[in-house]
């Protein structure tokens, strides 16, 4: 069938049935129930990446695969751990551990012997699509770095304390595994159903099709070169191009070319700058920063559409409307950091006003300073502050007759062709999930009560409560709109005012508030990846639980080998890049909510009080717009999706509005322009696109770094690259400095309120 024919009958079909639609062609609110296509997915982004066919009896779980695997799951973590302490910070993800896994399997199947010990196949013939899949669903689960270990590093970095391995090891297993237990649940709301897509899972698709089909879904008669020398072609020139950006040329990265023409005109470097400023220079040409917060080849432009006019309003008009009106005395910072300040614009010493046990004085807080924060870093929580009642509001306004719908029919309903083909496999026992939460939650137990935490078992219950709330109202919007609503803040809220004054339980309780949700998602996320790839749900559980444990631990001995062996690390500018920006957000956040506690931040009379407005309007703008989308159907308004709107800009800081602009920038061209006008194209190389580009850089930065910056202690280059125009240009600059608009005027050189308490 042609494409053409193929989305024609898409069409006929969505309005005969009502589809629900979660492409830029359909509305993305819609809630009803679905009727599906008999032979395929009834969306055109599914079936161009994913093949509606299975064959049973492909080995799977073979023991090449989990060999392989378990290395990835300690190479990828370790390597993921070392960078998130970098910015821009890279993360390696399971494409590497894809890409390079495929010829060196198909090396292991042509010259391992085919023998059995102890009764294991060592090679059990030509390497299969599922054990890739095993093999990448290993590796990626491991990617990034896990939250816990912030807390950790936190510990390090701001109360200069040296937690032991025991503590850290309980605290990272529970808070990464407790999540997966809720896993039974959400895979009859977030897997089986259709609807739910889950976009960057179509990615991964995409490649594992390539590497092993000739033959792709959904492209009709596309002709052209193949998928696999077009993702040759991108990674190699993704590889030789981040030389450029990452080591030749900085200033391709950077992009601020209005401030390098004026570089001391403080508001034109606050308004055009890319470290410091709101980036409206929206250039870069640095894939690394335009990835930052995810591949913008992967979500569906509605979705970035509502992100983009997110940043226009919040950040490029509502920003400097409060900056430049002296709002919570904002002219006397940066107007875009990720740092906490005091009364005299120095970053706050959190030292200053802590017992030596780590709790909070209130008589050295009365005598140092209240805490000041940009207005950027201010205005990202009261959208998170909207984004949690939008969250509620929204998924009741719009998919209460589903989720309905759902519940009741369970794991009866068949769904569509994946859904058919994967019944036929044993489903994972509910009480393997139960284990999973019982032993996670004596290991969370046992953390809080042996070590001193200051937090009660009851906070441990609370959070575990708030997160699985979350987790279905969620992962609805993530599956549909590859955004995440986080419930980092709501979670540092409700501690902030239940525990005033204990840093390290405040830090727990939003761990296991908000990382329970995210991982119970990345358990479904991947599952939805197994159901596209007909892989048996059990080997999926255990390759998931296991490898999560395997990179926990090995993350923990990359994050204590980097703070012994980097010099200077978690300070501003450091040398390498090494400037721990995730870190410093989390300590900034544990001074806020933890030790100053939220009461003396936001309740009445206090500096940032008005920001609690924003539970009140996340709550109401999701109503009104349901209801004048119900009078006007045929409006743009179907298209507004306020949590997305909310939380879509959640990355800021450490990102800076060019991050963003420059990411929705790519995906209107490829998402918008590329797809309506050329889909054929667009569906054969989309997603083959965004693979190549991502891996290219992942292992760009990796020769980069430890063949040109690690070496000789950073001196290769030293009195050459590192030194001309290219790379020093942009660090020239207001922008680079972070110079506020105005210098402390008060008594001793401060600013701000003359009382507080």
């Amino acid at each position: 069938m042609s494409s053409a024919s193929s989305i024609h009958e898409k069409e006929k079909f969505d309005e005969k049935h009502h589809v629900v639609p979660t492409s830029d062609f359909d509305d993305p609110n819609l809630g009803d129930d679905v009727e599906y296509l008999e032979d395929d997915s009834p969306y055109p982004e599914v079936r161009s990446a994913v093949a509606n066919t299975d064959d049973i009896d492909m080995p799977c779980a073979t023991f090449r695969a989990w060999f392989v695997g378990m290395i990835w799951a300690i190479l990828i973590p370790g390597l993921d751990q070392f960078f998130f302490f970098r910015y821009p910070s890279v993360t390696i993800t399971g494409i590497v551990a894809q890409l390079i896994s495929f010829p060196l399997m198909r090396a292991w199947a042509r010259y391992v012997p085919r023998v059995k010990i102890f009764g294991v196949s060592l090679n059990p013939g030509p390497f299969t699509i599922k054990e890739h899949v095993i093999i990448t669903v290993m590796a990626n689960v491991g990617s990034g770095s896990a939250y816990a270990t912030d807390i950790v590093a936190v510990q390090r970095v701001y109360y200069n304390q040296d937690p032991p391995f025991g503590y850290s090891w309980l605290l990272v297993m529970s808070t990464q595994l407790i999540g997966f237990s809720i896993g039974g649940i959400a895979r009859r709301f977030l897997v089986q159903p259709p609807s739910m897509i889950w976009p960057t899972n179509l990615v991964t698709c995409t490649l594992f099709n390539t590497l092993h089909q000739q033959q792709y879904a959904g492209i009709g008669t596309r002709g052209g070169v193949s998928r696999e020398r077009f993702f040759v072609y991108v990674f190699l020139g993704s590889f030789v191009w981040y030389f450029f950006p990452g080591y030749l040329f900085g200033a391709l990265s950077y992009f601020s070319w209005i401030c390098w023409i004026r570089p001391n005109d403080i508001v034109v470097n606050q308004l055009f700058g890319t470290a410091s400023g709101l980036g409206m220079s929206m250039l870069t040409f640095d894939w690394a920063q335009i990835t930052f917060i995810g591949s913008p080849l992967a979500t569906p432009w509605w979705a970035q559409a509502n992100i983009a006019a997110s940043i226009a309003f919040f950040f490029w008009f509502l920003t400097p409307v409060l900056y430049y009106t002296n709002t919570w005395y904002s002219k006397y910072l940066p107007i875009s950091s990720d740092s906490s300040y005091d009364n005299t614009g120095a970053e706050y010493d959190v030292t200053r006003i802590v017992t030596p046990e780590g709790t909070f004085d209130e008589e050295k807080y009365k005598a140092y300073s209240p805490l000041f924060l940009s207005t950027t870093f201010a205005l990202a929580y009261g959208l998170s502050f909207a984004a949690v009642t939008a969250t509620i509001t929204h998924c009741f306004m719009y998919y209460r007759k589903q989720i309905w719908v759902q519940s009741r029919r369970s794991m009866s309903e068949q769904g569509d062709v994946h859904a058919r083909l994967m019944a036929r496999y044993p489903q994972v026992p509910d009480w393997w999930y139960a284990v999973v939460f019982m032993s996670m939650f004596v290991f969370g137990v046992v953390c809080i009560e042996v070590w001193h935490t200051e937090m009660p078992v009851w906070a441990f219950i609370l959070a575990l409560i708030v997160s699985f709330v979350y987790v279905l109202p969620i992962g609805i919007i993530q599956a549909i709109t590859n955004q995440q609503v986080g419930l980092n803040v709501i979670t540092e809220l409700i501690i902030g005012y239940a525990l005033p004054g204990r840093p390290i339980a405040m830090m727990m309780f939003k761990t296991w508030g908000y990382i329970t949700m995210a991982q119970a998602l990345t358990f479904t996320s991947d599952f939805k990846l197994g159901h596209y790839m007909k892989i048996p749900p059990r080997p999926m559980f255990w390759c998931q639980v296991i490898a999560t444990a395997v990179a926990g631990t090995v993350q923990l001995a990359v994050q204590s080998w980097v703070f012994t062996n980097i010099t200077d690390i978690c300070t501003p500018h450091q040398k390498d890049g090494f400037s721990c920006p995730n870190t410093t957000v989390f300590g900034t956040a544990s001074i806020i909510w933890g030790v100053i506690g939220p009461q003396r931040q936001y309740s009445g009379g206090q500096i940032y009080n008005k920001l609690m407005w924003f539970f009140l309007v996340g709550a109401a703008v999701p109503i009104a717009s349901y209801f004048i989308q119900k009078r006007y159907p045929g409006s743009w308004l179907k298209y507004v999706n306020w949590p997305v709107i909310f939380t879509g800009t959640g990355n800021i800081p450490p990102a800076t509005p060019t991050n963003y602009i420059a990411w929705c920038l790519v995906g209107f061209i490829f998402n918008y322009v590329v797809r309506r006008r050329n889909f054929s194209w667009w569906t054969k190389y989309n997603y083959v696109l965004s693979a190549g580009l991502d891996s290219g850089l992942a292992i760009s930065t990796i020769i980069i770094f430890f063949c040109l910056q690690f070496p000789k202690d950073g001196t290769i280059g030293a009195n050459s690259i590192q030194t001309w125009w290219g790379n020093t240009v942009y660090q020239n600059t207001a922008d680079w400095a972070g110079t506020p608009l105005l210098t402390p005027d008060g008594p001793n050189g401060t600013f701000g309120p003359a009382t507080w308490g």
